[in-house]
């Protein structure tokens, strides 16, 4: 099929396709079966929402697609240094893909920071479009160029546009009364028009976002329309750009649905709505803002149309406080944090393992020690969600492996918590949370019914045959205590932090009743029921590639890049991480060699060869930045042939 798209130059004249062009001896259109892009600038050039905007209209365009945002850890870092810089890498494609690429085929640099901390990332022969406006000598010093890189040789072996962004921006917007440095505010959006006309981007949703955007401003809004459709212009008239690139819809990447871009947060958020929905239970979200979880609270604190409950509390621990006593009164309730914030949380959740009570704790993680990287991802976060607490205080702990997925992950959770009535330990991270893909908006008959019985009255017999309610009197297959809403007459019991009585839920100080209720609550989560783990192997392969959560995207690429060069390779990949599938020991043992990629130095291998004496081999990286597909590949060719 051929791909429409709308010149801003000629709204009224329709559409015009890359056939049209071409007869009309416009300039040469190529096909592409994909692209990566990679928006790079200072952390106040708007980058962030340059991709996003790019990456909303390639989403309603049909192609399928992969993000990858990188902010600087520093809340504002000097402008134009290395630690500033802020980049947007997209990854676009006529067929399905899973990764937001290795390696970027366009670089958009709006200054010599920009260039110089991603320019190492791009194969020979990529395409550069760089600001030269920005390239003063005093900007290039900050960074280390003791010469003009435009001009000293050193990007020969690339595709060099040098283009005067800034210029050109406030040249297109002369005829506003803004300031100069107003105009040059809308540099970004000129750079978005330009790589919307390179690669045939629909362009009537981007100017209607701007519209809606600053609906208060309308000056503001007209100038950064003006500011699009003049880098859109520009790429058609310029001579420097001479081929446009066309990327078909993914139309067999699909199954038949309605589909939308998501990124992690925002799916994890639709999913807490709707187990809330499922449930019938109102949901209360307890939290405190922390980067990269913050986002849940934002989205979920505008939908009290749906019965949320959001509060911000004064910091982690009254957050997850308040989310247990929501619980306690008969919520659907959920504290969102980071790895930070889960050290902070711990004690209360200890308590929650001891009262024995629903709650979903998201911890969305991150580079660490201690602060760490906050704006970088990292999975270092499994051996604190298993084992961070006092005492023995086991709870399920899953792992979310798409953007998208973490939809299907908020419901498998809170299925796990109302059924079983303990805390669940949901691990997300900030590749995930801030990355995004399509999604299958799924129908109301495919989501799981999620209701729960409330106790109403007394549930034991004592020996003299009066009838009385026992707190914690389990169900025979469950094992989970009844769920009895404050205020209920005749349901009176105690709740606290020390041991509990079984049955009666008395404080307890007995040492075979202690034994006996932590042996219960192990065995509660222990018999918790979790699918089988699938092993993808159609060549009986000898190696298996084991994963957990985002790497997912980068472990399937590299096998399919294996499986290509004709090797055989096994992959599973872990959503459940305590209790693990029951099938997983048989699983493992039944190849010669099993390898863990991991975002962190070999947890879950450290876990597998506890649980499992396996020798699992970990391939570990810490560098803030997710797996690249190629290099999963190289290592784990080795692995099959060591």
């Amino acid at each position: 099929m051929t791909s429409q798209v709308s010149s801003p130059a000629e709204q009224a004249d329709g559409t015009v396709t890359g056939e049209q062009r071409k007869a009309a001896g416009a300039k040469d259109v190529r096909r592409l079966d994909r692209v990566i892009i990679r928006f790079a600038g200072d952390s106040g050039d708007g980058m962030q929402l340059t991709g996003d905007r790019f990456t909303s209209e390639t989403a309603s365009f049909g192609n399928d697609l992969s993000t990858l945002p990188n902010f600087p850890a520093e809340i504002r870092a000097p402008a134009g240094t290395l630690p500033g810089v802020s980049s947007f890498q997209l990854h676009f494609a006529d067929h399905d893909i899973l990764t937001p690429g290795d390696a970027p085929n366009v670089l958009v640099a709006m200054n010599p920071a920009a260039l110089k901390a991603n320019v190492g990332d791009l194969p020979r022969g990529a395409e550069i479009i760089v600001n030269t406006d920005e390239f003063t000598k005093r900007a290039m010093q900050k960074v280390g160029y003791t010469s003009s890189p435009l001009e000293d040789g050193s990007l020969d072996g690339y595709h060099l546009h040098p283009v005067p962004l800034t210029t050109l921006t406030v040249e297109a917007l002369k005829e506003f009364d803004l300031t100069r440095k107003e105009a040059e505010r809308s540099k970004n959006m000129f750079a978005l028009g330009l790589l919307s006309w390179m690669y045939h981007r629909p362009t009537e949703g981007t100017e209607k976002f701007l519209t809606s955007k600053f609906a208060k401003k309308p000056d503001i809004a007209a100038a950064n329309i003006a500011a699009f459709r003049a880098g859109w212009n520009f790429g058609e008239t310029t001579e420097d750009f001479a081929v446009s690139y066309e990327i078909a819809p993914a139309t067999t990447a699909f199954p038949v649905g309605t589909y939308r871009n998501i990124s992690g947060n925002l799916a994890l958020s639709y999913g807490l709505v709707a187990a809330s929905r499922q449930s019938d239970l109102p949901l209360f979200l307890g939290s405190y803002p922390i980067t990269p979880a913050s986002d849940i609270l934002h989205e979920l604190s505008k939908h009290k149309n749906f019965g949320v409950r959001t509060f911000q509390a004064e910091d982690e621990i009254a957050g997850i406080g308040a989310a247990l006593g929501a619980a306690f009164g008969g919520s659907l309730a959920v504290t969102t944090t980071s790895g930070p914030g889960v050290a902070l949380k711990s004690e209360t959740i200890g308590l929650a393992v001891s009262l024995e009570l629903p709650l979903l704790v998201i911890d969305i993680q991150r580079g660490g020690p201690s602060t760490g990287l906050p704006t970088k991802t990292e999975q270092a976060d499994l051996l604190q969600a298993m084992y961070g607490r006092n005492g023995e205080a086991p709870l399920p702990v899953i792992a979310p492996r798409t953007p998208a997925d973490c939809f299907d992950a908020a419901l498998e959770a809170a299925r796990i918590a109302l059924t079983y009535r303990t805390p669940v330990m949901l691990l997300s991270d900030g590749y995930l949370a801030n990355g995004s893909e399509p999604w299958r908006i799924p129908e109301l008959d495919e989501l799981p019914d999620l209701r729960v019985q409330f106790t109403q009255g007394p549930n034991h017999t004592l020996a003299d045959g009066s009838e009385v309610f026992w707190p914690y009197k389990r169900d025979p297959q469950t094992l989970a205590r009844p769920w009895a809403i404050p205020g209920t007459p005749g349901l009176e019991h105690r709740i606290g932090g020390i041991e509990k009585q079984d049955g009666t839920g008395n404080i307890s100080y007995d040492p075979a009743n202690h034994d006996f209720m932590v042996r219960i609550r192990q065995a509660k989560i222990d018999g918790v029921d979790v699918p089988d783990i699938e092993v993808d192997d159609p060549h009986g392969a000898r190696t298996l590639v084991l994963g957990w959560g985002s790497t997912y995207g980068p472990i399937t690429a590299a096998v399919r890049r294996l499986r290509t060069a004709g090797e055989s390779i096994a992959q599973a990949h872990l959503r459940h991480l305590n209790p693990f599938p029951k099938n997983l020991g048989a699983v493992l043992k039944a190849y010669d060699k099993v390898v863990i990629p991991e975002m962190n130095l070999g947890q879950l291998a450290t876990l597998v060869r506890a649980k499992y004496l396996v020798d699992a081999h970990s391939y570990n990286q810490v560098n803030g930045m997710p797996f690249k597909a190629e290099q999963l590949a190289t290592a784990l060719k080795e692995a099959i042939d060591g």
